[in-house]
């Protein structure tokens, strides 16, 4: 039963942090506005899990902790295919997106944390430098919860800026695109989805007149279990904090959905009979709100693997047309991302997860990914449960903590 106060409150899909918290001996509170877990795999459509894996020839997983529990049921219910490669190298964990949704239900309850669905957060109290109450808005009306510390995981930084916390509003002009995920049916088995291939059939389709189709080539793949293909193909440059923006971006991307199922029809073998089986929920947005940490993670520390872990690369989408680009990490390893990064600087018991922990852009474009978000949480939840305790804020008893979970730091 839903409580008044709690010694951890977590906002948005913050798994890790949730169950990092509760299996630190801490009555925790997970809150998500939709009616389902996931963040943007489940809300996006999104087929794979990026960041779990390293790059190089004999590929590491980094990924321990929660994110390992939840490989490791995915893989008991089927939910889920073996790591592969993408054209690029990188090291991709496929999931069933409908079997996600279940998995990271039941291991945030069997946790012992409390879970909260289909509520928004919609204001703040502080004190000082503190946070001492959230408002959460349900269509039974509104509550107002207390807590000791919070973990922004929202990937909007919503608690971060209801609550006055540093950060910085996104650069719309420079904003990584959003792109909206779309799910075809009726593929045949041999039917070619290479990036080369793509692009060949786009620039048919463009020829043919046929629009809007944004990008000349993109990313395809076969959904676990199934003969389906997910293509990332519609970009839309949209801001996240602009619910008409928003809109129109999703209406546009649709758009592109039907245009792309037209040209693939009509140009590429074993496409005669696809059909759309669905759109992402909501377009996938990379880029919102930045907070501002006690450190703010750069390229440098990305790229030179210098100093929780992250893996996957600089990934830069900042051209409709375009493939993404990359920036290798240093021997394809991975880079240390120090717990200063997920401290806010001004509010002294709210801790960042995720896409918003403080980073410049160079570094963004690497630990937005969700593998990354699954260690950032994991870290930040087992930080905030040592609020008002001998051990706040003390680096060697979380690392102890999260070790004791079985993270790999």
């Amino acid at each position: 039963m839903l409580q008044n106060n709690y010694d951890v409150v977590v906002i948005g899909g913050g798994v890790a942090a949730a169950i990092g918290a509760a299996q630190a001996g801490k009555k925790a509170l997970l809150v998500e506005r939709s009616s389902y877990l996931g963040g943007q795999a489940t809300h996006c459509s999104i087929p794979t899990y990026d960041g779990f894996f390293t790059r190089h020839e004999n590929s590491e997983q980094i990924a321990g902790g929660v994110a390992s529990m939840v490989m490791e049921k995915l893989k008991q219910y089927h939910g889920c295919g073996e790591p592969l490669r993408s054209p690029w190298g990188n090291v991709m964990f496929s999931v069933n997106n409908e079997m996600t949704k279940i998995v990271l239900e039941e291991l945030v309850m069997q946790s012992g944390a409390h879970l909260l669905l289909n509520s928004q957060l919609c204001d703040v109290v502080r004190n000082g430098n503190t946070i001492k109450s959230i408002t959460l808005l349900t269509d039974g009306g509104k509550v107002q919860i207390t807590a000791q510390a919070f973990v922004d995981a929202s990937g909007d930084g919503n608690l971060v800026y209801l609550s006055g916390a540093e950060h910085t509003s996104p650069d719309v002009e420079n904003l990584q695109f959003g792109s909206l995920l779309t799910r075809f049916g009726g593929v045949a088995s041999d039917a070619d989805v290479s990036p080369a291939a793509l692009r060949a059939v786009i620039a048919q389709g463009k020829a043919a007149g046929i629009t809007p189709l944004s990008k000349d080539s993109g990313f395809a793949m076969r959904i676990v279990g199934t003969e389906d293909v997910i293509a990332i193909l519609c970009n839309e440059k949209v801001n996240p904090l602009d619910a008409d923006s928003l809109t129109q971006g999703q209406i546009r991307a649709r758009k592109q959905a039907m245009a792309y199922l037209d040209t693939f029809k009509r140009f590429l073998p074993g496409f005669e009979q696809a059909y759309v089986i669905n759109t992402g929920p909501h377009i996938g947005i990379r880029e919102s709100r930045h907070a501002v940490g006690e450190y703010a993670l750069t390229g440098d520390d990305v790229v030179n693997a210098a100093t929780a872990r992250g893996c996957w690369p600089i990934e830069r989408h900042t051209s409709a047309n375009k493939m993404q680009v990359y920036t290798w990490i240093k021997d394809d390893g991975y880079y240390e991302i120090p717990l200063r990064s997920l401290k806010s600087i001004n509010i002294d018991n709210l801790w960042l997860a995720g896409r918003i922990i403080s980073c410049d852009s160079e570094a963004f474009a690497s630990v937005r990914v969700m593998g990354t978000a699954f260690l950032t949480g994991h870290a930040a939840g087992i930080a905030a449960s040592m609020k008002n305790t001998p051990t706040e804020n003390d680096i060697a008893a979380i690392q102890c903590e999260l070790k004791r979970q079985g993270a790999l730091i």
